[in-house]
C-alpha cells in the first residue's frame, strides 16, 4: 500500500450478501430505494466526501453500488462471514487504494435516515483536527437497568434518586450510522475508536437502525413521509391492468371482456405526451383495448409480455434513457422485478403491500380511478416552466 496521503475523504460501506435476520437486507427497498442506495446517496451528498466505496461479496450488491454512483470492491471470502468485522472490510478497502485518504468514514446501510449534513459535520471535525474520530449518537434520557448474577441493578443512575428528565445529564446512544476517522490513526489502531472522540448528535428520528423485519417495517412506515410531490423523470412506463383499469373485467355471454378506464387518465397521458415525455403501456394480457388506449395520444404499448423487467430494459435502451430517470407504475407482485429496473418505482393507492413497500412514491389514487392522471401531473410539476406545451421528438423504439 502506498504511504501517500491526500486531503480526500473516503466513505466505505460494508454490504455483504448474507444476512440471517433479513435475507439480502442491504438491497431491501425503503421508499423505493434500497438501503444500499440510501447509504450511497447520503454519502455522495456530503460536500466533503470525495469517494464512496462499497465492500461486498455479492454481484447484485456490486451492480447496485455501481448503479448508484459508488465504486465496488470485491471482499474476499475470509472477510465475508457472519463474524467478520466492519473494521476488516474497511482495512481491506483501504488496501486497494493507491493513495490513502486523510479521513476514512464507515457508513452502515442499516441506518436508512442519514442526514448528509450530520455526516459532513463529523468529517469536518476530523479534517480540522478537532477530533480523531467523530461518530453518530442520539441523546438518551432513559433509566437503564441490568441483571447481574440474577440481581437487578441500575445502570448509570442511582435507584434511590430519580431526578426529572430536564435535571439529568444526557447520555448518548451510539446509532451505528457513521464513523469518521483519521485514516493514519485507524490504520495504526485497526479499530474505529481511538484518540480524541467527538459525539455527532443526530435527531432521534434519524437514529433508527434495522436489525429485524419489525425494524424494517417501522422504517418503511416512517419513510412514507419522504414522498415528493413532484416526480422528476424523463419517461414513464405503466402497467395496464390495475393501473389504467381498476383491475376488474366485465365478461359477456360470448366471453368478451370489458374494462373501465378513466377519461381523466387519458387527459394526463395526452398532456405528458405533449410535453415530450416518452411513455410506454405494458401488459401481460392480450386485449385490443391496450393498443386502443395508447393509439389516441400516440404513445407506445406492448402486450403479451412475460418478462416486464426485460421488456422495460429493452425499451429504455432503445430510447437511450437513463433508468435512474424513468418511472414505472405498478400494482401487483409481478411488477416488482420491473420496479427494480427504474429509479422511480411507483405504486397505485390500492397496490399490494409488497408493491407499496418497494415504491418510492405511493399515489393517492387507485388504479383506474385517477392514478395515471396523478403520476402524469406529478411529472409535469417537475418540468421546467414553459415546457408543458412543447412537443419534443423522441426516437420510437421497435418493440
Amino acid at each position: 500500500m502506498s504511504t501517500n496521503h491526500t486531503s480526500g475523504v473516503l466513505v466505505v460501506i460494508p454490504a455483504r450478501g448474507g444476512s440471517k435476520g433479513i435475507p439480502f437486507k442491504n438491497l431491501a427497498p425503503v421508499a423505493g430505494r434500497s438501503l444500499l442506495a440510501r447509504a450511497i446517496g447520503a454519502a455522495l451528498a456530503a460536500p466533503l466526501v470525495t469517494d464512496v466505496v462499497v465492500s461486498t461479496d455479492h454481484p447484485d450488491i456490486r451492480a447496485e453500488a455501481v448503479r448508484c454512483g459508488a465504486e465496488a470492491v470485491d471482499r474476499p471470502a475470509e472477510l465475508s462471514g457472519d463474524t467478520a468485522s466492519s473494521e476488516s472490510a474497511e482495512l481491506h478497502a483501504l488496501g486497494t487504494r493507491s493513495v490513502l485518504p486523510a479521513v476514512t468514514v464507515l457508513v452502515q446501510c442499516t441506518s436508512p435516515f442519514i442526514d448528509p449534513a450530520d455526516l459532513n459535520e463529523a468529517v469536518r471535525a476530523v479534517l480540522d483536527a478537532e477530533a480523531d474520530v467523530a461518530f453518530s449518537v442520539a441523546e438518551n434520557h432513559n433509566f437503564l437497568w441490568t441483571l447481574r448474577d440474577g440481581e437487578v441493578a441500575a445502570v448509570g443512575h442511582s435507584a434511590d434518586f430519580r431526578p426529572r428528565r430536564q435535571d439529568r445529564e444526557p447520555q448518548y446512544r451510539e446509532t451505528g450510522a457513521f464513523y469518521a476517522m483519521r485514516t493514519e490513526g485507524f490504520l495504526e489502531r485497526r479499530h474505529r475508536f481511538f484518540g480524541r472522540l467527538r459525539l455527532q448528535a443526530v435527531p432521534e428520528a434519524h437514529a433508527v437502525e434495522i436489525d429485524s423485519p419489525a425494524d424494517l417495517a417501522l422504517v418503511r412506515a416512517l419513510a412514507a413521509d419522504e414522498q415528493p410531490a413532484a416526480v422528476d423523470v424523463d419517461a414513464l412506463v405503466m402497467d395496464f391492468d390495475g393501473v389504467h383499469t381498476d383491475d376488474h373485467a366485465l365478461v359477456n355471454a360470448e366471453g368478451e371482456e370489458f374494462v373501465r378506464v378513466s377519461r381523466g387518465d387519458g387527459m394526463g397521458v395526452a398532456r405528458l405526451r405533449k410535453a415530450g415525455v416518452p411513455q410506454l403501456i405494458i401488459s401481460t394480457e392480450t386485449n385490443p383495448v391496450v393498443p386502443a388506449r395508447a393509439r389516441k395520444p400516440g404513445i407506445d404499448a406492448v402486450q403479451d409480455v412475460a418478462d416486464k423487467a426485460a421488456t422495460i430494459s429493452a425499451w429504455m435502451r432503445a430510447c437511450r434513457l437513463d433508468p435512474a430517470r424513468v418511472a414505472f407504475v405498478g400494482n401487483d407482485v409481478n411488477d416488482l422485478p420491473a420496479m427494480g429496473r427504474v429509479g422511480w418505482p411507483v405504486a397505485v393507492a390500492d397496490a399490494r403491500p409488497e408493491v407499496k413497500a418497494a415504491a418510492r412514491v405511493v399515489l393517492q389514487h387507485k388504479g383506474g380511478e385517477g392514478a395515471v392522471r396523478e403520476i402524469c401531473e406529478r411529472i409535469l410539476a417537475a418540468r421546467p416552466a414553459g415546457t408543458a406545451g412543447t412537443i419534443q421528438i423522441h426516437e420510437r423504439p421497435v418493440m
